[in-house]
């Protein structure tokens, strides 16, 4: 805890800040994020610019200078969180054992050793347990188990979590065996928010779409939830499709930003509905160009699936319940 009495939470892999959000909104004290992508990095800065930030690599980064820069002691941190890069994992992409981004973690898991977090979070994808993968995922686990931390895994979808996305993620959650507690996830809502509602609701405050690209021709042909392989299945706009009013959105990933079509208008999502639709505000700021801006959201960790799990941690694990 700070001298307020927040928890404390340190963000690894941080990105534009989506997990930082979700721990703000719970109550959290961020004491440091660091990430090395240099755009991430500036819109990190843009939207936290109280917390310190640093553009390094995990792999360069040991648990003295954390501690030091901190001023706190090796125990003292309340969360420990990352979400080391996924793209070996993913479906979305080649899903490489050999990937090397796959092996950032191993540097997640000697910060925690370093630092001995009283409870470590890990964000990834599915794909990570499937398939080829799985093997990679029981070796994480045991791993992650041998830091002396009691350790679950869940697959968590954030649309369940005031979310108006569809998005599996495995959420690791340790808490250190000396605590004498055990990981506790947030209860999925029976309800979800749909893709619908969460454009109305910006619009009902007079917000419009503010970037988007220019549309395919193709799109008068589409129906909702419709792709675009059904009318061009060769073509450059095969991954295209109009999104669903009535459902939450499909993932969004980092370079899908002009292949997603408003439900009832015929044109691309606006940067103002995209970030809506991963709960973030609208005046979440991600630099001046639409395609740097979609991947940082693409990215992201959604706040208000953060904000759950951060709120659950608060609650079950830091302050009280057993």
């Amino acid at each position: 805890m700070d001298i307020n009495g927040k928890p404390t939470v340190i963000s690894t892999f941080a990105g534009t800040g989506g997990s930082s959000l979700g721990y703000h909104w719970a109550g959290f004290k961020e004491l440091l994020a660091i990430d090395f992508d240099d755009h991430a990095v500036q819109c990190f800065k843009l939207n936290f610019p109280d917390v310190p930030v640093w553009k390094r690599s995990v792999t360069e980064v040991t648990g003295k200078e954390i501690l030091d820069f901190c001023n706190i002691k090796w125990g003292d941190l309340d969360v420990f969180d990352g979400s080391p890069p996924c793209q070996g994992f993913s479906t979305a992409g080649k899903r490489q054992v050999s990937d090397p981004r796959n092996n950032l973690f191993m540097h997640y898991c000697r910060l925690i050793h370093e630092l001995g977090p009283k409870v470590f979070v890990m964000e990834n994808v599915y794909g990570m347990a499937k398939g080829p993968m799985k093997g990679k995922f029981i070796e994480i686990m045991q791993t992650l188990k041998g830091l002396n931390y009691e350790v679950k895994c869940k697959k968590m979808n954030s649309m369940y979590y005031g979310v108006p996305q569809s998005r599996d993620r495995l959420i690791f959650i340790g808490v250190r065996k000396d605590l004498k507690k055990f990981p506790s996830f947030p209860i999925p809502s029976k309800k979800v928010v749909t893709s619908k509602q969460a454009l109305e609701k910006i619009e009902d405050k007079g917000i419009v779409p503010d970037i988007f690209p220019i549309a395919s021709n193709y799109i008068k042909k589409l129906k909702p939830g419709e792709t675009m392989a059904k009318y061009h299945p060769k073509g450059h706009y095969f991954g295209t499709f109009r999104i669903d009013g009535n459902k939450p959105i499909r993932t969004i990933l980092k370079q899908s930003g002009n292949q997603m079509y408003h439900f009832s208008e015929n044109r691309c999502l606006g940067l103002n509905e995209l970030k809506a639709l991963c709960s973030f505000p609208v005046d979440w700021k991600l630099g001046n160009t639409y395609s740097s801006a979609v991947a940082r959201l693409g990215n992201a960790v959604m706040p208000k699936f953060m904000q759950a799990i951060a709120e659950t941690i608060k609650t079950e694990i830091l302050n009280g319940k057993t």
